[in-house]
Parts: C-alpha cells; structure tokens; sequence
C-alpha cells in the first residue's frame, strides 16, 4: 500500500521507523522543517516525498500533527484525497478534530478516523523517534460514522503491522474524558510538583519517586497548551477531583489525625491494588 506520514516528529517519525523495519509499504511523507524531511529520505526512512502531484495515491494517510494543525491541514487538502484513502489521525484530543474530519470526509468522499497512539516518552522530535515506540501499545480508534468492514480492517491491520499490542474502540467524548485523568492530569500535576524550592536540592535524598513524578514536566510546551485547552473541561473537572481528595490528607495532617490519615492512605493502595488487576 502506498502510506503517507504528515509529520514527522515523535509520533509520526516513530511511525514512519516502524512502517520502515516491519513492512514493504511504500512510504511518502511530509514535514514543515525540511531539514527533518530531508533527513528521513536520507536514511531512507521514507521512499519519497509527500507532495501536491501525489497526494491523490495514497492508501492511508497518519496525520500526526496537533489537533488544529490536523483540521488545518485536511481543510486543505481534502479537495485532492481520492475516495479510496483512508485518513487516521493520531492527535491527543479527539472531539474537534474528529467533527471536522468526519464533516470534510462527508464533503469530498474520503474516509476520516480517529486515532491515538497511546505512547510516547518525555524525548520530542524526530531525532528521539524509534520504531519500536509502540510496541505492546493501545491504540484508540474512533470509527465514526462511515466504518464499513474494509476500512476496519486497513486500521487493525496496520496497527498490528507497526506493533501496537491492540486496537480500543471509543468514542470522542468518551476518549477526551478518560485522557484528561490518565493523561493529561498527570502532566499538570507533574509541572506543579516540579516547582518546589525543595526540587533544587533533592540530591542523594530520592530513592525514584522524584524521578517518577517529575519525568513528564519536561515537555512539549505548545503542544500541551494546544492539549489542555482543547480538553479544558474535562480536564478542570479531574483536577477539582484531585484537588478535593488532597484536601482530605491537608486536613488530617493539620489535624494530627491518625486513624483519618491511615484510612485515606489504605483507601488509595487499596484502588492501586483494583486498578492493576484490571490491567491483568
């Protein structure tokens, strides 16, 4: 199949680098920075570039782009997709971008998907890409409205390809509220924790759970922002949660409460210990 890759950062290079060592595809691709388009061929990476002239062969299309970027992008280019292509996007918020994907897909003929890699590292770039990025991972797809049996299984074939431990169907909505705690909170909390006095001197005093918690503040700053405020809602209702629960522990520590503080903590290793077993 002839695959293209819009984006060549951390995701789409990761793609690009798996498609490349897993399969026979043919692989087209595009970057706004030319140096890291260039680079990609060099290596040989990508058989060639994406251009206008052949926009229109392409099999299945990776946007991975941020959300606005993506719309921007189809808004765009749809005019010259063929019915036949398949789009899967891969952004980290899925209710915008799959509305106008899905209504340009309607418009010109094409098939839009709503994808999400659920991989990456705190490393950005193409430099930090590597094909076994994704590998043993879950990939959310929203099918929308138009997902007859052929285009299912492009995707789930594909995913397999490139070496995703499987495919989790969901729905924009559902998608958007979940990554905002399993995700997104965690980002949040992690650049405030990071923000201590104390953080300067932790030295010789961490056994690794300053190494855990702090691991993703360092990130992508524009990217995030995108994320966050794209998601807001979902994503203020989360830290109200969180910021509730923290209350609890403030009060039984300004308490001096024992019994309250013991609870509190059994409560949490207790949900830990569920949590995993769903995982099982």
């Amino acid at each position: 199949m002839n695959i293209a890759i819009v984006g060549l950062g951390l995701i789409g290079g990761s793609l690009a680098k798996a498609l490349r060592q897993k399969t026979d595809h043919h692989l087209l691709g595009f970057d706004q920075d030319r140096a890291v388009l260039d680079r990609a061929l060099a290596e040989g990476v990508l058989a060639e570039a994406l251009t206008e002239e052949n926009l229109s062969c392409c099999d299945i299309l990776l946007l991975a782009l941020r959300p606005q970027a993506i719309i921007q992008w189809l808004t765009d280019h749809a005019p010259q997709l063929s019915c036949r292509t398949v789009v899967l996007d891969c952004a980290g918020t899925k209710a915008k971008v799959c509305a106008a994907g899905q209504g340009l897909a309607r418009q010109w003929g094409f098939t839009f998907v709503g994808g999400h890699p659920m991989a990456g590292t705190e490393k950005m770039g193409y430099a930090a890409s590597r094909p076994n990025l994704f590998d043993g991972a879950s990939m959310l797809v929203v099918p929308g409205e138009n997902y007859p049996p052929r285009v299912r299984t492009m995707v789930e074939e594909l995913c397999r390809e490139i070496g995703f431990g499987g495919v989790k169907y969901t729905t924009a909505q559902e998608h958007d509220r979940t990554i905002a705690y399993t995700s997104q909170l965690a980002h949040v909390v992690s650049s405030a924790y990071i923000k201590s006095p104390t953080a300067q001197n932790y030295v010789g005093f961490s056994a690794g759970s300053f190494k855990d918690m702090t691991r993703v503040a360092f990130l992508n700053e524009p990217m995030w922002t995108e994320l966050f405020l794209e998601n807001r809602e979902n994503l203020l209702r989360e830290l109200r949660e969180l910021q509730g629960h923290l209350s609890d522990y403030i009060q039984a520590l300004e308490d001096g409460n024992w019994d309250t503080l013991e609870g509190l903590l059994r409560e949490g290793r207790t949900l830990k210990v569920l949590s995993d077993n769903r995982e099982v």
